[in-house]
């Protein structure tokens, strides 16, 4: 295959997808395509010898009438096989088109075609790893490639054609160093696509095209750092009144609404920038809180030089920030800003533990693949960020292993993301970051915070999640398993195997020494293997005391009355293979000036799963050996899978100290401004700031958006659902599906479904599948549906029939601007569930003090969530959409007026179902 190879791109709409069920084809295109260039095409309408399914002629639009007067496939299969003839088979999901084709042929009597064959949808995915979708439609809309029609065939073609022609192109401009490996590892592809690599190889080699935009880490391709822009700012006032601040966003903004309260929020945090004190203030959706406080955020870092720090909880609003917020503010100011985005270390690629795996052997295809992905976006993103590679569930384990877990030795921003953002921030006027990376300063050698003039706190609430997952221990079974197969034995032929024989063979080091390490490396594993069975015994005695659960349960470390030496055993034996290992490293090293290659490589390896176990051991020690108070310790499993499936957490139950270890700090020489748009609750108005350890005598700024805002919303609770207490789960799931199908049909979609529990979403969401009366609607199931909490809303917002069901990360943080959203339907109120680990441990506590766990957090903690169910709904005084309450304890429990008093002042009314769904089709139909 080379360059004037011919390709024939194909595409075929069927009445359905199997052949040997009576599926037939309906139409067919052939693009023939050589040098980059179209030759020929080919379309015609098949009659397929019955009628077209009602749901295939609105995919495709193509009617019996289309194919009324069109010849069978046998007609064109001899002319089709003939066009097919030494050309590459390309297709868009080959899978499903050449053996639809296949099947037609031998139905005609025609033998195989042979011939290789390349999957654009695989190829794409190769070399555009950060799109969210690789629909055709999707692509095309991407990389503006016309499509006027999609499902017809001829356009289709036309357009996978022009996709091929994109992808030559893309990898003619990766770095030679990314195409070598590309080919290196291509050949366990579904398709052929090591020819094209090897095609572009020759390309490259013999233009030995100039390559300055990379630099280069071993065998590895990365993209260089951008230079920092030099920025002459001219001086800024702030725009103290009125008129002023109009003026300056009515430079940046269409028809810029005045917003009284955000002009109200900007003076407030002007004034405390300026004095270098703490402000709180709960500003609600259709304030415009975010312009609210960095408009006097980039304007105070400007006039006096001095960095201020913007944190948040979710990435998405970090990516909103910087692609939206920032860039109208340059408008508006007429100047650049000097911005840094800075997240938390686990984010960003680990290139030495990215280069080691590359040296081992792929495991699977899912490994090889993501290995391809990972490797073109090294060449191209400028973040490191691994949140951008769109990637499969295998390929998700991948990236885990080379997640950045530790600091580097030395700041190398020219090989390494995350001393890139770091060293980014040091030049920048605003420092964008999240919760988790401020709190990380607690326990960072050099501060990177050290010079800030100022904080905004954004998502506030959500700063008590952030320091409760900051301060969390973890250990899994298949981790540590993973961990020893890494080593393994002589016989186990991994690592200590390779490294045996090398020493052996040099001389390096003596069989004594060697034959005693491996002694306690089986030592190590079997006390480790004695403490998970002990581990699981106690599990089952301490279980026959508990209520039966189902197959994954939690139970309490306390219960257990673990015998401590079987653990601590595991901790010394660890410990003293970890001593002999560095004892092996210093024998193989010394005397030696310099290592082969090889050598040098199993060495590396060695010290890298050296520090893996020395982390792991401090792991071990805090989940097991260390008791403290003030942590919760808890076992998950699921009887299915045991021990592979074992994990234990520890996590805090009070951060209100570790919050003020930090805060205490910045509050002596900086300002602090925490906001968000539910801060407070009815009936206990500090539940927020008490936690975050915010004194008491600063007040909290509520600004709220005029009532008019929410002309276009109303709230439902409907009345004749079953009681969720006093009916069965799958009663009252019926009854759920029910009432959503209903509502969805009469919106036309456009839903939000919120759950609390991801066993009653997925079961709600199979038997919606099952009655097939949502079947002309995309559905997205967090859980159930691939991809991210991101990705899922992407993907809904495409479509206009579509249905989201999510559960709590959904419940906040999401935005649905426009007409984009319909309906939230609330399927139960937001408790947590009183068996949830974290949970329990905090109730018990507020009990232990004689006070009341439901009033003092389950109730409170219920509604904040429900606050932020509804702020998904209305995002501009434009959006119009219903409040759907599918539980009935909110009219029949004591508590409920609360969470009704919660919602801003808008119409709340009790109905039937089918009162509901009259008023809604009303409604929407005006």
């Amino acid at each position: 295959m080379n360059e004037s190879q011919t390709y024939a791109i194909v595409d075929i709409e069927t009445t359905g997808h199997s052949p040997a069920n009576g599926d037939r084809m309906i139409q067919i295109a052939i693009v023939l395509m050589q040098d980059w260039q179209i030759i020929k095409t080919y379309t015609t309408f098949i009659h397929p010898g019955k009628s077209i399914p009602l749901f295939i002629q609105d995919l495709t639009n193509i009617t019996d009438d289309d194919v009324k007067d069109a010849m069978p496939f046998e007609a064109h299969a001899e002319y089709i096989f003939e066009l097919l003839q030494g050309a590459v088979f390309v297709a868009h999901n080959t899978d499903f088109d050449l053996s639809f084709l296949q099947a037609e042929f031998k139905r005609a009597g025609l033998p195989k075609w042979y011939g290789k064959k390349i999957d654009t949808v695989e190829l794409a995915k190769i070399l555009f790893p950060m799109s969210l979708s690789y629909k055709l439609g999707d692509l095309a809309n991407d990389l503006n490639i016309p499509l006027e029609s999609a499902h017809r065939a001829d356009d289709d073609a036309l357009a996978t054609a022009y996709l091929l022609k994109h992808c030559w192109q893309q990898l003619l401009s990766l770095p030679l160093l990314t195409i070598e490996q590309l080919h290196k590892r291509s050949f366990r592809l579904k398709t052929n696509l090591a020819q094209l690599f090897f095609d572009v190889l020759v390309v490259k080699r013999a233009k030995a095209l100039d390559e300055n935009e990379h630099v280069y880490f071993n065998k590895i391709a990365i993209r260089k750092m951008a230079p920092t822009p030099k920025i002459n700012s001219e001086m800024l006032t702030f725009p103290s009144t009125t008129e002023e601040k109009l003026s300056l966003l009515q430079k940046a903004i269409v028809d810029f609404e005045e917003r009284p309260k955000q002009f109200q929020m900007m003076d407030s945090i002007w004034q405390t920038l300026n004095t270098k004190s703490e402000h709180v203030i709960e500003a609600s959706t259709g304030i415009g809180k975010t312009l609210g406080y960095l408009v006097p955020a980039i304007i105070y870092a400007k006039q006096t030089g001095k960095k201020i720090g913007v944190s948040s909880y979710t990435a998405h609003l970090l990516d909103q920030l910087l692609q939206n917020e920032i860039p109208t503010l340059e408008q508006a100011l007429g100047q650049p800003i000097k911005i840094a985005l800075l997240k938390g270390m686990n984010h960003y690629i680990d290139l030495e533990k990215f280069e080691q795996l590359l040296k081992s052997p792929d495991d699977s295809y899912d490994e090889t693949f993501t290995i391809l992905q990972t490797l073109v976006w090294l060449a191209k993103t400028e973040t490191g960020d691994l949140s951008e590679l769109n990637v499969s569930g295998g390929g998700q384990l991948l990236l885990d292993k080379i997640r950045k877990t530790t600091l580097p030795k030395t700041t190398m921003p020219l090989y390494d993301f995350y001393s890139r953002a770091i060293q980014n921030s040091r030049q920048a006027e605003i420092i964008v970051t999240n919760h988790a990376m401020l709190l990380s300063d607690l326990v960072r050698n050099e501060q990177i915070f050290d010079s800030m003039a100022g904080w905004i706190i954004d998502e506030a609430h959500q700063f008590i999640q952030a320091a409760i997952s900051h301060d969390e221990k973890l250990f899994t079974y298949m981790n540590w398993k993973y961990l020893f197969g890494q080593i393994g034995t002589y016989e186990d032929e991994q690592l200590f195997y390779q490294l045996r024989r090398a020493a052996l063979k040099k001389h390096l080091i003596n069989m004594p020494m060697l034959q005693q390490i491996e002694k306690r490396f089986i030592q190590m594993v079997q006390a480790f293997d004695h403490a998970i069975a002990t581990l699981y015994q106690h599990v089952k005695v301490a279980e026959k005391n508990e209520p039966k659960q189902g197959q994954k349960f939690a139970i309490f470390i306390s219960q257990l009355n673990l015998p401590m030496d079987v653990f601590s055993k595991v901790s010394n034996v660890v410990q003293q293979w970890i001593d002999e290992a560095h004892h092996i490293t210093q024998q193989f090293t010394s005397g030696v000036e310099e290592l082969a290659p090889e050598h040098q490589y199993l060495i590396d390896q060695w010290r890298y799963w050296v520090r893996e176990y020395t982390m792991k051991l401090a792991e071990w020690d805090e989940v097991f050996l260390e008791k403290d108070e003030h942590y919760s310790c808890w076992l998950e499993l699921d009887r299915r899978s045991v021990p592979g499936s074992i994990q234990l957490f520890k996590k805090p139950i009070d951060v209100t100290q570790t919050i003020a270890k930090l805060m205490n700090p910045i509050r002596e020489k900086s300002s602090i401004i925490w906001t968000s748009g539910t801060l407070t609750v009815p009936n206990n108005e500090r539940f927020i700031t008490n936690q975050l350890g915010i004194d008491t005598s600063i007040p909290i700024e509520k600004l709220h958006a005029p009532a008019s805002y929410y002309d276009g919303a109303k709230a439902i609770v409907v009345t004749d659902m079953p009681d969720i207490q006093g009916v069965s789960q799958s009663d009252y799931i019926e009854e759920v599906a029910h009432a959503v199908t209903n509502t969805v049909r009469m919106t036309n979609g456009r839903c939000f479904v919120l759950f609390t529990s991801q066993e009653m979403l997925r079961k709600t969401v199979e038997l919606i599948h099952e009655s097939e009366l949502l079947s002309d609607y995309m559905i997205f199931a967090q859980g159930v549906t691939p991809g991210s909490r991101m990705r899922l809303l992407k993907s809904f917002q495409k479509f206009n029939h579509s249905v989201l069901f999510g559960t709590n990360s959904f419940w906040e943080g999401v935005d649905v601007p426009g007409d984009g959203l319909a309906a939230v339907i609330v399927v139960r109120l937001p408790f947590s569930s009183p068996e949830e680990p974290t949970f329990k441990a905090r109730s018990q506590f507020i009990q232990q003090q004689g006070r009341n766990a439901f009033t003092e957090l389950s109730l409170p903690e219920a509604i904040l969530r429900f606050k932020q169910g509804f702020g998904r709904l209305i995002r501009s005084s434009h959006d119009k959409g219903v409040f759907i309450v599918l539980d009935r304890r909110i009219e029949t429990k004591s508590y409920g007026h609360e969470f009704i008093q919660s919602l801003p002042p808008i119409s709340v009314q009790k109905l039937p179902l089918d009162s509901m769904v009259q008023q809604l089709g009303n409604w929407y139909n005006e």
